[in-house]
């Protein structure tokens, strides 16, 4: 199923495990004791079963759970608190409800229909899943793992480039602070220490205005994008010439140090001023920001200094890209070499190249044709 088909469930926080008795249950439980005080959480197991056949894809002779399933998909609500089943555990656990979909892997979508018919799409769940991932883009996807696992099990990799976050486990603790979860506007959320940098200082020669200031449904470019950021970004800054221009965002206007440079020279200013290791940038004429993208790159970060991701026939998009304040060096010394492109930095730094595919959401909006259109769609 494509990534666009998936049924967006921000009031999901989806839980997997890349190995056995990771300790998934447990976070899961510990998520569910800091919410449910407030919230009324629905607690859900999703047992995906490819071939009923009687083998268990754990290995061995299993435990009948596969085999016995009557039917495409199967819900059960769990009443009982007092058993050692990974269901009452989460019922133990303070959840208002807890359900154990058993479904054919053919039949996902179906099964999970049935149960939003049940709990409702907008209710507050904790899901333990690998495979759900495929039809449900949840608000956060978190992945269990153990700290010297060397092999993630099938289902763990089939989905491994959705992880918002990986969190390493002992079975009982982890390398990850619970409360770094926010449930916020009946989203689930986790900032990472990452920094939004919108760079809003170009001339907009071609389109003859001021890019960050057109109107798009009442706000703003700028507003549109700084609306998508806030909430996953611990830290936004906004890269213009102008402060008092761009003041009424409420974020922090970071001034190039040498005016008339590009966004190169933006990038290096912003990465100076940012708070954070890693930085996601991106240019104030992109409207539309694919947020599951923007977490796969950070996440791929790791042993890199920069994140391109790469559309259509191989085309870099330097400017919805990830930066760590390791690839400064290499930017400045590409600045004093007179150079401005920002792919001359490059060769200077280890750099992640990541394929978006078609990309038909990545929308750079340069000329005032441009902008017509895109206004134009958003009305239809």
């Amino acid at each position: 199923m494509l990534r666009n088909e998936m049924l967006k469930l921000d009031g999901m926080l989806m839980i997997g495990s890349a190995g056995i008795n990771a300790g998934k249950t447990v976070l899961a439980c510990e998520v569910i004791k800091k919410f449910c005080k407030s919230t009324n959480i629905t607690g859900i197991k999703v047992t995906t079963i490819k071939a009923k056949d009687g083998t268990c894809p754990r290995g061995g002779r299993g435990c009948g759970v596969c085999s016995s399933l009557d039917g495409d998909f199967c819900i059960t609500e769990e009443l009982r608190r007092n058993s050692s089943k990974d269901t009452s555990r989460l019922l133990a656990a303070g959840a208002h409800r807890v359900f154990w979909l058993r479904v054919m892997r053919s039949h996902l979508q179906l099964g999970l229909t049935a149960l939003l018919s049940i709990t409702g799409p907008d209710t507050i769940s904790v899901c333990e899943s690998n495979s759900l991932r495929y039809v449900v883009e949840p608000g956060l996807f978190l992945m269990v793992t153990a700290p010297n696992l060397k092999k993630w099990k099938a289902s763990a990799q089939d989905v491994r480039r959705y992880v918002d976050k990986v969190v390493v486990s002992d079975g009982s603790r982890f390398d990850f602070d619970v409360d770094e979860i926010k449930l916020a506007q009946q989203r689930w959320q986790c900032e990472p220490s990452a920094t939004a940098i919108i760079l809003a200082g170009g001339k907009s020669g071609r389109m003859g205005t001021d890019k960050g200031m057109l109107l798009i449904n009442g706000q703003t470019m700028l507003e549109r994008i700084c609306k998508q950021l806030r909430g996953t970004f611990g830290q936004i800054l906004v890269s213009a010439a102008d402060a008092e221009k761009y003041g009424f965002t409420g974020f922090e206007i970071v001034r190039d140090k040498i005016p008339g440079q590009g966004p190169l020279r933006g990038i290096a200013s912003a990465l100076e001023a940012s708070a954070n290791e890693i930085n996601f940038v991106v240019a104030c004429d992109i409207p539309h920001i694919e947020m599951g993208w923007v977490k796969k790159m950070l996440t791929e970060a790791k042993g890199a200094d920069i994140v391109v991701p790469t559309t259509g026939n191989k085309k870099l998009e330097p400017l919805f890209a990830v930066y760590r304040k390791s690839a400064l060096d290499a930017i400045k010394q590409t600045l004093r070499k007179g150079k401005r492109k920002i792919s001359e930095a490059f060769d200077r730094c280890e750099v992640k190249y990541i394929n978006l595919g078609k990309a038909d959401w990545l929308i750079n909006i340069n000329t005032m044709a441009e902008y017509e259109e895109f206004q134009r769609k958003q009305s239809v």
